[in-house]
């Protein structure tokens, strides 16, 4: 990632997950209302002007916030299929199967992905979302990531390196001083902060398929476990082993069996 301010794969995520959220939910509440039940919102007598302002196009239906971030005034159906499917097509602008089909994902195919996002909202919210919704913050790189875990994922331009094959790519070497000559060669790089070394090496297999393998041979073992147990019992159903049989021989007591006539 470059700055904050330029145009990230990252911010369209967040972008999205964001307007998932208020297709749902509706706006966001301000920040002093934020977290609050009912009861404790008509105690401290707080109101929300902005969600009085910022209705969606052709109305509102109540569908409350668990997490009371938003204020529950949901976009008609209608408004919410606009901004979902608009999420949907800004994802497979940006997915990993480009890579697959050999397209680029440039800066220009970015930042066409945020502008038809903002162009849902402003479809769905044309007078504007409050000041404090992290979607208009977003729109107007406004957002203030200081002490939240986003901060940790932005690198400035100057402090980031790039990382292929082990190998940092210097700034003012070419290409093929890394890769080599073949034009057809995958590169697959990662950006670290300065000095923090080389990144860690992705995992052969996924942590799902670690777990469905671990769940496999655990049973495996299991059910090697219970033969070896029955193996090593199982003479004891045998005739010789029953240190009774002799005595019931003399006594004519074999095949003897209990029950109706």
């Amino acid at each position: 990632m470059a700055s904050y301010k330029a145009y990230t794969i990252m911010i369209i995520l967040v972008y999205i997950t964001e307007m998932e959220e208020l297709a749902k939910h509706g706006v966001t509440l301000p920040p002093n209302m934020q977290g609050l039940t009912e009861e404790q919102l008509v105690d401290l007598k707080l109101k929300d002007d902005w969600g009085e302002k910022c209705i969606p196009s052709g109305g509102w239906i109540e569908f409350k916030d668990p997490l009371t971030i938003r204020n529950g005034k949901a976009p008609q159906k209608n408004m919410a299929d606009l901004i979902n499917k608009t999420i949907k097509e800004a994802k497979d602008m940006i997915s990993k199967k480009k890579v697959q089909s050999n397209d680029l994902v440039t800066q220009a195919t970015v930042k066409e992905a945020l502008d038809i996002l903002r162009g849902a909202v402003m479809i769905v919210y044309p007078m504007g979302l409050p000041p404090h919704d992290k979607i208009k913050q977003e729109i107007e790189n406004e957002e203030d990531l200081s002490g939240t875990q986003a901060s940790l994922d932005v690198i400035e331009e100057e402090n980031a390196s790039i990382w292929f094959s082990g190998k940092e790519m210097l700034r003012g070497k070419k290409l093929k001083d890394f890769a080599g000559k073949n034009e057809k060669t995958k590169i697959i790089a990662k950006i670290q902060k300065r000095g923090q070394g080389a990144p860690g090496r992705e995992p052969v297999v996924s942590e799902a398929e670690q777990k469905q393998m671990m769940a496999y041979y655990y049973k495996k073992q299991e059910e090697m476990k219970k033969l070896e147990a029955e193996s090593e019992e199982a003479y004891l159903d045998s005739d010789w082993a029953d240190n009774a049989a002799l005595k019931r021989n003399f006594h004519g007591l074999n095949n003897i069996k209990w029950g109706p006539k």
